[in-house]
């Protein structure tokens, strides 16, 4: 799994190899900024928590990267973050929409960004709350999710505290589609140190180290807290779970990589 650190400020970019920034961040911004591998979020949680909605079409984002694209004249956006909903609890009565039509939507922005054709990869977004939503949406997306294509996972990050809930839903996606790279959204330690969760993520993002600067009263926006945070979680021990015959054994992995079974 590659980790991308989750940045408030795109300047702090430039102290990391993977980092994952916001358009919000971005949109107004006039002069390019160092960076090295990048994936750009969508701003989709704060836009919808915000306006119960997108108050703008598809193309006002398209054309966020565009103009993203054309002033970087470093590094690489590896992928543009597709425009879904989310699906937990409090963001479907925000809407006041179902689950099914936040997977609906979230398809139909996601084809109408493919349209745009905006020149980067266009990371689609499997949504849902249930183990059985998530399988169902890979089912919508069909044959837009291409052999071995990366997927963001959305409305995972909420149940950071029970990562057998988040290795549920990346296994059963797995098991319907075992070719997808999977992306976890806003994972933090616990999840983190889930080897399950690890094996089958192909890429995974986080701001956790913010919550943790401002729950110990440091400075949440400083990125050497971000590297401080991001080196810990590479050198967590994890929880690993071995699969033999259908069943699930669980070991623990050192740091040294011995095993104790």
């Amino acid at each position: 799994m590659r980790f991308f650190t989750g940045l408030h400020q795109p300047s702090d970019a430039q102290h990391f190899d993977a980092a994952f920034v916001a358009v919000n961040r971005l949109r107004n911004r006039k002069s390019c900024f160092m960076v090295f591998d990048w994936i750009m979020d969508s701003g989709a949680f704060t836009t919808i928590a915000t306006h119960g909605g997108y108050p703008l079409p598809v193309s006002a984002y398209a054309q966020d990267i565009r103009a993203i694209l054309k002033r970087q004249t470093h590094g690489r956006m590896l992928a543009a973050v597709a425009q879904d909903y989310m699906c937990e609890a409090w963001m479907i009565e925000k809407t006041g929409l179902t689950i099914a039509e936040h997977q609906r939507l979230t398809v139909e922005r996601y084809d109408a960004l493919i349209a745009e054709d905006v020149g980067v990869y266009i990371m689609p977004v499997l949504q849902g709350y249930a183990v059985e939503d998530y399988v169902a949406h890979v089912r919508q997306y069909g044959a837009r999710l291409a052999q071995g294509a990366w997927v963001g996972v959305g409305s995972i990050c909420k149940r950071n505290g029970n990562p057998r809930a988040i290795e549920a839903v990346l296994l059963a996606t797995h098991n319907e589609r075992p070719d997808l790279r999977l992306h976890g959204f806003g994972l933090k330690t616990t999840a983190l140190s889930s080897g399950l969760v690890q094996e089958l993520l192909y890429t995974a993002d986080s701001m956790a180290w913010s919550f943790a600067a401002r729950r110990l009263k440091r400075n949440p926006n400083d990125w050497r807290e971000a590297k401080e945070w991001t080196d810990r979680i590479a050198k967590r021990p994890l929880q690993r779970q071995l699969f033999v015959a259908g069943r699930t054994f669980e070991h623990r992995i050192s740091v040294v990589g011995q095993f104790d079974i």
